[in-house]
């Protein structure tokens, strides 16, 4: 488990009123980025994606920070149970 996982899970975990239910995997895709999946309750779900898809684009941005500085390359889905 790399760092960047373990420190989007606690800020995952911070935002959901379920964290027991969070399951967040690294997926390595064919275009050698790695992309983060969190399966959240579907009650949590609303507060990942944020109104608009705000908050799930600040955590997009936060990765593709982080990756420009790791040179590399993230993303980041939600799957709602």
């Amino acid at each position: 488990m790399s760092r960047l996982h373990t420190e989007l899970t606690e800020v995952l975990e911070l935002m959901i009123d379920h964290p027991d239910e969070l399951v967040l995997d690294e997926v390595p895709t064919r275009q050698g980025e790695i992309l983060f999946e969190a399966e959240v309750a579907q009650s949590d779900a609303g507060k990942v994606i944020g109104r608009q898809g705000r908050t799930i684009r600040a955590l997009r941005h936060l990765l593709e920070l982080r990756g420009a500085k790791e040179d590399r390359r993230y993303g980041f889905e939600v799957i709602d149970l």
